[in-house]
């Protein structure tokens, strides 16, 4: 069955509260204050700063308060996200990733890009395993033929969640991967074929060339393909992982953040640079270890659960 707007809402909460007990929960506590004085202001500035916000966007979002007549507390607060809101949905666009009913032996591919470490291989389970609950049949290659342990990773979790995972040996050719993966996707009559790539090889250039070559091998194989390039990010490398989607982004056009370990980090204002900066959307979040735990990104969602729960009062 597809995530329920309930379900939804209630993982992106509980992925956010480190972040809304953190930073965030420092921020409703100044708004509480008696008015927005300049030593309020640079206390706000202080934490959206600490939460990774990014001091670019953090003049940005302040800017939206500041340049407002004086209110109330709660009228500041609902001022900051507000523009939080406007920010995030300049790139914001729905989780789905696919248009239209999923149509069998009509390949659909999602490479999925990203450093060493960042999560990337449980994150294409969950993706993997979300889809199929949206009612596709998937299929993983394991294209990073290069990392120890990476084919062997990627088929312990195509069990668990029930997805065939094609492959060869460590040190194969991943163009001939790619290819074996397009045509048993076809064969199978699966809808969706998950490419996982390295993530780090000898030099950028090495990794440059690898990924042309699949972007190559792909588009012989389909002129429109790859549909989805999603980056994976680590939330909890904060304003390195920006670095990390800069150097990615100079190699392959991407179409999309998937941020992973939300859960693990109280900075969870590197949404907001991303959205900035990178102008790309986050599609998903990781909330939890769970193969449940990916979840579609929705802003006003995202924004309140930094501030508020549906089932507590407002963190502090």
């Amino acid at each position: 069955m597809p995530v329920d707007f309930l379900r939804r809402k209630q993982k992106t909460e509980e992925g956010l509260k480190k972040s809304r007990e953190g930073w965030f929960g420092k921020l409703r506590g100044i708004f509480r204050g008696q008015k927005l004085s300049l030593t309020a202001v640079g206390e706000v500035e202080e934490a959206l700063l600490a939460a990774d916000v990014g001091l670019g966007t953090t003049e940005k979002l302040l800017a939206a308060v500041k340049d407002q007549s004086p209110g109330s507390p709660e009228e500041h607060l609902s001022l900051l996200k507000q523009a939080m809101g406007r920010l995030l949905k300049q790139s914001s666009v729905p989780a789905k990733l696919f248009p239209g009913q999923p149509r069998p032996g009509d390949a659909q591919v999602v490479l999925v890009v990203g450093v060493n470490g960042v999560g990337k291989t449980t994150t294409i389970a969950k993706l993997a395993h979300y889809l199929k609950g949206e009612g596709y049949k998937p299929l993983i290659a394991a294209g990073d033929t290069f990392r120890a342990a990476a084919i062997e990773q990627l088929q312990v979790w195509g069990q668990r969640v029930g997805v065939e995972v094609i492959a060869h040996t460590q040190g194969a050719d991943t163009g001939a991967v790619i290819f074996d993966a397009y045509k048993a996707a076809q064969a199978r009559r699966a809808n969706v074929l998950i490419v996982d790539t390295a993530g780090r090889l000898h030099t950028k250039h090495n990794l440059m060339e690898e990924l042309r070559k699949i972007r190559r091998i792909l588009e012989r194989l389909n002129p429109e393909a790859p549909q989805h390039t999603l980056l994976v990010l680590d939330a909890t490398t904060g304003q390195n992982g920006l670095a990390q989607a800069r150097a990615f982004m100079e190699i392959v056009q991407c179409t999309g953040i998937v941020l992973a370990k939300v859960d693990g980090t109280s900075k969870g204002g590197i949404v907001f640079a991303i959205a900035e900066e990178l102008k790309l959307p986050v599609l998903f979040m990781g909330t939890g270890e769970g193969i449940d735990d990916l979840t579609p990104f929705d802003v006003e969602e995202f924004v309140d659960g930094l501030f508020t729960t549906s089932q507590a009062a407002p963190a502090t």
